[in-house]
């Protein structure tokens, strides 16, 4: 499929897929005449591209993981190393800080709602 195909499937833009292609992380046949040719594929491999971008990993520690995940159910890989797994739990535990002052932001934002709420404010 085409780029143009590859990114309606996906939600993902062209640009976007030809930034994923000079990091590595998608690969590209080319025809004679120069156009971008994807296989089936990648568009579970975008869409997996995706999920770890939105996991807030960057491309270079998604460079690192892709080979370790299979793209239909992202499962692990027997290629995963244990250095790997120290370095995602690295980024787990920069999730959950993430995450629980996003919870302490929302207990403030409750409290400031509830006042006005009940008039006082």
């Amino acid at each position: 499929m085409r780029i143009g195909e590859l990114a309606t499937r996906t939600g993902v833009s062209e640009r976007s897929l030809r930034y994923y292609e000079t990091q590595g992380l998608l690969i590209a046949d080319r025809t004679p005449g120069g156009h971008r040719e994807y296989a089936d594929p990648a568009v579970d491999r975008v869409i997996r591209i995706q999920e770890l971008y939105a996991a807030g990993l960057n491309s270079r520690k998604i460079f690192q993981i892709l080979p370790c995940m299979r793209d239909v159910d992202g499962g692990p890989s027997s290629i995963a190393t244990p250095a790997l797994a120290a370095d995602l739990r690295l980024e787990r535990a920069r999730i959950d800080r993430l995450i629980g002052e996003l919870e302490r932001s929302r207990d403030v934002l409750d409290a400031v709602i509830a006042t006005a709420g009940t008039g006082l404010a």
